[in-house]
């Protein structure tokens, strides 16, 4: 057989007609379940079917749901590649993940689920006001603009690589598809398209894994190859922010930015207030902690296996790839590429992954049929978003017609914006690093307009309003200004790689990818971390969002629904502050209200509250 790690430069395997056969039909099994709620399910009647799936779903689908969120195109070909290049450190982000969907469970669920509410963002127009919900919709859509983008660069990455199609074609290809799907089928075929496709793709990575073992001498010769390389990193304290991964920032920076996600992100909280119970969500919610441990587990064994086959030719120096984001697709060729279908497997799982990466506003639903769990669903919901936040708020009285025509509309307009940004995307660096950019910058704002909502019970509309616009403009500063001044950078690898097993490779190996910029090049402010992204941008709104709020007469907490508060802050307040102390600051929540009146303004669906609130 020859030495398993010499993969010289032979880069001409590529998907045969079985590949593409398995491929298409993985993609019409998605299709067919969202063409099945969306056009032929007679238990999807009304809106609350559509929206929240009747609030009766399954404990197991929504977990499953949640986790394929997470088990993305982007965490398939980035967090191996990660590993590949920066070692086991990463693997440190595990803690995180159980501190933030716990605190996520107790301090954020109950407010939402309390109010029975079907979009985050109609919270903030409870807290706060209309003009509060429309900025953060306004957030919301640049998040979803931006990571769009990014969503179809990862598969046309992995499909350019198996193909041999040019990568502008593919990109063009998948844009087409999704700006032609423009309609959702309803929250339970996005859910159940989840729970098919998760167990595809956890069951193709550990084939994927066992087979690149064995070809490799087994898991003990690969935790050797490891070791001698250095790749095997646990602890690193440096407390410098502008060191991009330590156990600080995978620790403290990461887990603001999973509380951004599993806290008060629509997709995340939408699948929540699907069951029938909290206790059922909160369920879901810690087996969903779990199950991703599981996939950081199987990625990062990927990512050694990876290693281990290319640690003596790497494929990026011998020019076999074009980024690092292909290294995944180019070992599932390499290992599994004569094993017929399989590749089609593997990159169907990886295309209809990036096609689930959606947000779930409060979504309009059209007169048509079409495809739920696509990045059309993200159009979607930006159009919904349009459509409710924005034209009906100038035109509340609307026909559907008109309406529907509306969304259609700006939902091509959104995708094709999205797609002019993928050219600017494939600048920026790995999807890896561009991902969780996109999450810190814009998940910072968003998360403390709604701490400051649930644990500030004094601040008013216009501080939240003026903290969330603050927080915004110094985040994309810092974001963009980060992304420019890195631009045309290679990617930047603390472990050496080599080519000097590569057959057929005669220059001298080159030590671009392990050169770091110099320190004079750019700003000192561009070389933060973006794992502290979050946490800047959330203090950011929530400082400026105080101190607004105190100046032009703060709201007072005894006008205030005690519903609209985290549960635990005032039960934390009342059991342990002294009463005197809460006397002074009118920490008794709702002694204003009458809550007779509040429950039918409620049942209504009136927000006379939060036009109440945005006048404090």
């Amino acid at each position: 057989m020859g030495d398993p790690t010499n993969v010289g430069d032979d880069s001409s395997k590529h998907f045969g007609t079985v590949d593409y056969l398995v491929f298409t039909l993985m993609l019409a099994i998605s299709a067919g379940i969202g063409v099945f709620y969306g056009c032929f399910s007679k238990r999807q009647k009304t809106t609350k079917d559509f929206l929240m799936g009747g609030r009766n779903m399954g404990t197991i689908p929504v977990t499953l749901s949640l986790l394929a969120s997470f088990f993305s195109a982007i965490a398939l070909l980035s967090v191996p590649a990660e590993i590949y290049l920066n070692g086991t450190v990463y693997v440190m982000i595990g803690p995180s993940y159980f501190a933030a969907l716990g605190v996520s469970a107790y301090l954020y669920l109950p407010v939402f689920y309390n109010l029975q509410l079907t979009s985050a963002y109609e919270y903030l127009e409870l807290r706060f006001s209309k003009p509060v919900r429309i900025l953060a919709s306004v957030v919301f859509a640049i998040q979803m603009i931006l990571y769009m983008s990014v969503v179809i660069y990862a598969p046309a990455l992995a499909l350019s690589q198996v193909t041999g199609l040019h990568l502008y074609g593919c990109v063009t290809t998948l844009f087409g598809i999704v700006i032609f799907y423009t309609a959702l089928g309803g929250i339970k075929s996005v859910m159940w398209t989840d729970v098919v496709q998760i167990i595809v793709m956890f069951g193709a990575m550990i084939v994927v894994l066992v087979k690149g073992g064995i070809d490799l001498g087994g898991f003990g010769n690969i935790w050797k190859v490891a070791v001698d390389s250095g790749h095997i990193e646990y602890f690193d304290f440096d407390p410098d922010p502008r060191t991009r991964q330590t156990t600080w920032t995978l620790w403290i920076g990461a887990f603001f930015m999973w509380l951004a996600i599993y806290g008060v992100n629509q997709a995340q909280v939408q699948r929540y207030l699907t069951l029938p119970t909290i206790r059922q969500a909160k369920t879901a919610i810690w087996l969903n902690a779990f199950g991703l441990l599981g996939l950081l587990t199987l990625n990062c064994m990927t990512g050694l296996v990876i290693f281990a086959k290319y640690s003596k030719c790497d494929p990026l120096l011998s020019k076999r790839i074009r980024t690092t984001d292909q290294l995944l697709p180019i070992f599932v060729m390499d290992t599994l590429g004569d094993f017929n279908g399989f590749p089609g497997l593997f990159v169907a799982g990886i295309f209809s992954g990036a096609l689930r990466q959606v947000n779930y506003s409060k979504v309009y639903k059209s007169n048509s049929c079409g495809f739920p769990d696509t990045v059309s669903s993200g159009l979607n919901s930006l159009a919904s978003i349009t459509l409710e936040d924005y034209v009906k708020y100038f035109y509340p009285n609307i026909n559907d017609r008109r309406a529907t025509n509306i969304s259609k509309i700006s939902a091509i307009i959104y995708g094709l914006l999205s797609f002019g940004l993928v050219f600017i995307a494939e600048k920026l660096g790995g999807i890896f690093d561009v991902s969780f950019s996109i999450f810190g910058m814009i998940g910072g704002p968003l998360l403390g307009v709604f701490n400051l909502g649930m644990f500030v019970p004094w601040c008013n509309s216009k501080g939240a309003f003026w903290g969330t616009f603050t927080s915004l403009v110094v985040m994309l500063w810092l974001g963009i200004g980060t992304s420019l001044a890195n631009s045309g950078k290679p990617s930047v690898s603390k472990l050496t790689l080599s080519v000097e097993g590569c057959s057929n490779f005669t220059t001298a190996p080159s030590n671009f990818l392990n050169q770091t910029a110099k320190s004079d090049e750019i700003s000192e402010f561009y070389k933060i971390s973006y794992y502290w992204y979050t946490l800047i941008g959330c203090c950011v709104n929530m400082l400026v969002g105080t101190v607004v709020s105190f100046l032009t007469g703060k709201q007072d907490p005894r006008d205030l629904n005690p519903q609209l508060i985290s549960p635990p802050c005032d039960q934390f307040v009342k059991k342990f502050v002294p009463l005197h102390i809460q006397q002074k600051i009118y920490w008794d929540l709702g002694a204003h209200i009458n809550g007779d009146i509040y429950k039918n303004q409620m049942h209504n669906g009136n927000h006379e509250l939060g036009e109440i609130n945005g006048k404090s």
